[in-house]
């Protein structure tokens, strides 16, 4: 789904205060119409127009420009090597100290002496950094609990710049001094993170709201460290053979978010944009943003109270279950990525709250990235074909996305794939780690001629993050056994030619119906919070009775007459045994039962109709006239008449058979 801002409309719709006027009292009109088999969401609104405007032309240097940023520092080359030494020396340092306490026996991943000064470096070495450590906060698989535990103070416990910047900053950005636009605000800011530091206020009409402002000096501190890694990233990809990965374009991609992040105007435009497609899941809520309080270095948004999800304790005493809010994490979270594509590229715990009625919070919309409609369907594929075993499906679907260039050889590659889901062979693929799998496709990536395109990274930070909140607060967790029933959905429901295309590879295999398939694809979408009976009921008619499901529709309807044939055959069969039995009549030959392959087609048909008979939505009341419509829908009779016809013809060629062997 893509938003497009358009010009005011004259004609506005009243909307309510969360889904279409602005705190100012701006209207905004949202219109839905189709592309390429998504939607777009067009947002009507002069507050925002006026805000990419400012954002455009007043504030050019907000956005990330690699070149200039080069341009400014050839010159000061002193400045550079300062900045090097200035990271080289305490990084050193600290890894001389590992090596030296492992030397000594030293048991270093118990040392909180350590964990300590790990956690000072990266608050001293600046925002690029305490990045990284946000990041391996949420890693319990891969970070020893003392250091851990002092990481997830980067998330919101960094030390504060003084007030009296804090309040010039107001002043500069919003016009006034904070008193005379706050009610209230705190003497201390009760949060401070990477980028900027939090207080809570209250507005003069009563509204508690969160007012975050910008750390001082922070682009010249960011746009240095950028500038150096992307030189080391360019001289890795120069030198590094094995290396075929865009390390510059990965870095740029992660610079243009940073840049994104460090302007709240373009965050408060996605965190609009974040409730407009997502709000309406079931317990997602997503605070407001008051827009006249809201500049380029100061945002004011609706306070929420809440409790991090990884403060397990807190959110159990409170009656709430946070094992269900990360289930709620996963699937809002697939809709970002494979639905709509506009999705949170920072999910660590400060920005995921319980709030106190169980409800999970997003906040913090810095940090934002897009993945594009192929892209999603090529992902979407790509889990189908592994768990269909189709590595050369797979190989190909790495083409698509962008890892392997199109003259790759891919002989080689199809077995490598074999090999490294080899351990799944046994279990379902929903019982895989997301971590066990990037850490496997990574080893594999240095053998063959793969390269991580820009936008994969950040997909792969937001899921693996997740999944690291996920295995803390219960390390059974499973984030794709939470999501198989979400694809299985789209599998079912989706019209997109390619994910047609993908259930047809799924279903079938060497020209051959796999009813198992269909039966777990059924039994798993039933419990994605938005499959209904109706809506796979009309859209399986639709596709079956076009053009498109041909094949399907073809292999369907002999599977059909295997059953109708098997049914058949087994009640002749028991119709003869009983008049052998019961009459006496020994002339009667007894009819043969349905062969082993028609019982089991049948055994399958029947197991489908009792799954759909448990799936939400399935009424027999309702279904009734459901049918009664269905019957004069043109393609169902094109069917009717197609399984009428085979079955017919089976059944007179049977007879035929017997007569000739009589």
């Amino acid at each position: 789904m893509i938003v497009k801002t358009l010009p005011p409309t004259s004609e506005p719709v009243q909307e309510d205060s969360r889904n279409g006027k602005s705190s100012q009292g701006e209207l905004h009109m949202i219109d839905v119409v189709p592309e390429s088999g998504t939607q777009d969401l067009v947002v009507r609104s002069p507050r925002l127009l006026a805000a990419r405007e400012d954002t455009k032309t007043v504030q050019p240097e907000t956005r990330y420009n690699p070149v200039e940023i080069a341009a400014h520092y050839r010159n000061r080359s002193l400045q550079v090597l300062g900045r090097i030494f200035a990271v080289l020396r305490p990084t050193l340092s600290f890894a001389f100290g590992l090596w030296s306490d492992s030397k000594r026996g030293i048991v270093v991943k118990n040392d909180r002496r350590r964990a300590v000064q790990l956690r000072e470096l990266l608050t001293r070495l600046g925002p690029a950094y305490i990045k990284i450590g946000q990041a391996l906060s949420t890693r319990p698989d891969l970070v020893p609990p003392v250091y851990l535990e002092e990481l997830t103070k980067l998330q919101d416990q960094l030390p504060p710049f003084a007030n009296e910047i804090a309040y010039q900053f107001i002043e500069e950005e919003l016009g006034a001094p904070p008193q005379e636009i706050y009610a209230e605000l705190s003497p201390q800011p009760i949060a401070a993170a990477s980028l900027g530091q939090v207080y809570k206020g209250k507005l003069k009409t009563g509204e508690e709201v969160a007012v975050k402002v910008q750390r001082p000096d922070l682009r010249e501190r960011i746009t240095i460290d950028l500038y150096i890694l992307r030189n080391l990233a360019a001289w890795v990809q120069k030198k590094v053979k094995r290396v075929r990965s865009d390390l510059v374009g990965i870095l740029d991609e992660l610079g243009e978010r940073i840049f994104e992040e460090m302007d709240y105007i373009h965050e408060g435009e996605n965190a609009e944009r974040f409730f407009e497609l997502y709000g309406h899941i079931k317990d997602v809520y997503v605070p407001k943003i008051y827009w006249e309080y809201t500049n380029r270095r100061v945002l004011t948004m609706e306070w929420i109270n809440g409790t991090k999800l990884t403060q397990t304790e807190e959110i159990r005493a409170q009656g709430i279950n946070a094992r269900y809010l990360i289930e709620v994490g996963v699937q809002c979270s697939l809709r970002q990525l494979l639905e709509h594509g506009f999705f949170h590229a920072d999910p660590h715990p400060g920005n995921l709250l319980a709030t106190t009625d169980g409800k999970l919070a997003y906040l913090d919309f810095g940090m934002m990235s897009e993945i594009k409609p192929p892209q999603r369907y090529g992902l979407i594929e790509a889990i189908v074909h592994v768990v269909n075993r189709d590595f050369e499906g797979l190989a190909k679907d790495y083409v698509k996305l962008d890892f392997l260039s199109p003259e790759t050889d891919l002989t080689p590659i199809i077995p490598a794939f074999a090999r490294v889901f080899a351990d799944a062979q046994g279990a379902s693929v929903a019982e895989l780690n997301i971590k066990s799998i990037t850490d496997e496709l990574s080893a594999l990536m240095y053998e063959y001629p793969f390269r991580v395109p820009p936008y994969y990274a950040l997909i792969i930070r937001s899921l693996v993050t997740l999944e690291g909140i996920a295995i803390f607060i219960d390390p059974t967790f499973k984030v794709l056994s939470e999501a198989y029933p979400y694809v299985s959905k789209r599998l079912l429901t989706d019209p997109a030619p390619s994910l047609r295309a993908s259930l047809q590879d799924l279903l079938f295999k060497d020209g051959r119906f796999r009813w198992n398939r269909l039966e777990n694809l059924l039994r798993n979408a039933r419990n994605s919070q938005d499959y209904d009976f109706n809506l796979v009921l009309n859209q399986g008619v639709e596709f079956l009775s076009s053009e498109r499901g041909a094949f399907i529709r073809d292999k369907l309807v002999d599977e059909s007459v295997n059953g109708l044939d098997a049914l058949g055959k087994n009640i002749l069969h028991n119709f003869t045994y009983l008049l052998r039995e019961r009459v006496g009549l020994t002339a009667i030959n007894e009819t043969p039962a349905a062969t082993v392959e028609q019982q089991q087609t049948l055994e399958h048909i029947k197991r489908i109709l009792n799954i759909l008979r448990e799936t939400r939505g399935f009424d027999p009341v309702e279904l009734a006239p459901k049918i009664a419509q269905l019957l004069v829908n043109p393609g169902v009779q094109r069917l009717g008449q197609q399984v009428t016809s085979r079955f017919t013809q089976k059944a007179l060629a049977r007879i035929i058979r017997q007569l000739l062997a009589s």
